[in-house]
């Protein structure tokens, strides 16, 4: 099984491990099959809960759903409904979402994606309208600002570095789902700072990117702590959780060389750099300097940034 390295704050507040949730997106096979194959690989028993929802009970990483994901999941079951839900099969993908595991869980579920792989699944480079995606829900390591605040504005000052280092899928950039985040809200975080509150950055967050759709949503987090506030201001349903939702990641699960374990890699290193006040404030400086008044293009940033990582040894880890 493939090794998960611990986070620099492996801990949470009460001394327990950081947990993680993981979403899968893929296709090529259907939802029944999808939760043979998880039963088979992990134990437990698959049970059919609707047309196309599944759950595997009991398995040896807790409870997995399987689902077709698609908003229709959700609506009064009829005739129609699972109409609408079978044609969409072919660009709809089939969703695997995990209870928050350790990292042997981490190791466990990677190891499933080996078996769903040899099956047949599919990713997201395997067809024009795919975008499927691997999503992480890391456990916030505490309620303190500092712990919010500070891997938000680590992502923030890389997020054009991790897209250019290993690209996402063509139809995902296209797609609005993980957009990245606007140079002015980068450039209002940065001139809050590594010590701002948490309550500062919540306002500057849904002044300037109140959407769900970014590389890294932080509106469930934040609605953990202020569910008013959060629905107030935003119209899409947000599920409120202690933990970063990271989007960004493709999910190429039918290619061998890629793994689950890969892309939290890329997470490590956003909290690799969040938890070294220098290199922050480094990156900080050199971002506001690359920029200046005007950002014209994000990729001279993105190539001074992996220098910048590569240096602190960090680039490629």
């Amino acid at each position: 099984m493939a090794e998960f390295a611990p986070l620099p704050q492996p801990l949470n507040s009460k001394g327990d491990p950081r947990l993680v949730g993981v979403e899968i997106e893929l296709g090529g096979l259907p939802e029944a099959e999808v939760a043979r194959l998880c039963a088979e690989a992990v134990g437990g028993t698959p049970k059919q809960v609707d047309s196309h929802i599944w759950h595997i009970e009991d398995s040896r990483i807790g409870r997995l759903e399987v689902y077709l994901d698609i908003f229709l999941r959700n609506a009064q079951k009829s005739k129609l409904r699972d109409l609408a839900l079978d044609l969409g099969r072919e660009v709809v993908p089939v969703e695997i979402v995990s209870e928050p595991l350790d990292m042997d869980g981490l190791a466990r579920l990677d190891a499933l994606r080996e078996v769903l792989r040899e099956a047949g699944a599919l990713g997201s480079r395997a067809g024009w309208f795919f975008g499927f995606g691997l999503h992480l829900n890391i456990e916030i390591a505490s309620d303190e600002d500092a712990d919010i605040v500070r891997p938000l504005l680590a992502y923030a000052l890389i997020e054009d570095w991790l897209r250019t280092d290993d690209p996402i899928d063509e139809s995902r950039r296209l797609l609005p789902f993980t957009d990245p985040y606007p140079t002015d809200f980068v450039r209002a975080l940065i001139g809050a700072g590594p010590g701002a509150t948490r309550d500062h950055v919540t306002g500057l967050y849904l002044e300037h990117t109140p959407s769900r759709n970014r590389g890294l949503d932080m509106l469930p987090v934040f609605a953990h702590f202020e569910p008013d506030r959060i629905a107030a201001a935003i119209a899409d349903k947000t599920s409120a959780r202690p933990t970063f939702h990271f989007r960004l990641p493709d999910c190429r699960i039918d290619e061998a060389g890629w793994s689950i374990a890969w892309e939290w890699r890329r997470w490590r290193t956003v909290e690799r750099v969040a938890a070294d006040a220098a290199l922050l404030d480094r990156l900080a400086r050199a971002w506001e300097d690359d920029h200046g008044l005007l950002t014209i293009s994000r990729q001279s940033w993105a190539l001074r940034a992996g220098r910048i990582l590569q240096t602190a040894g960090l680039a490629g880890t």
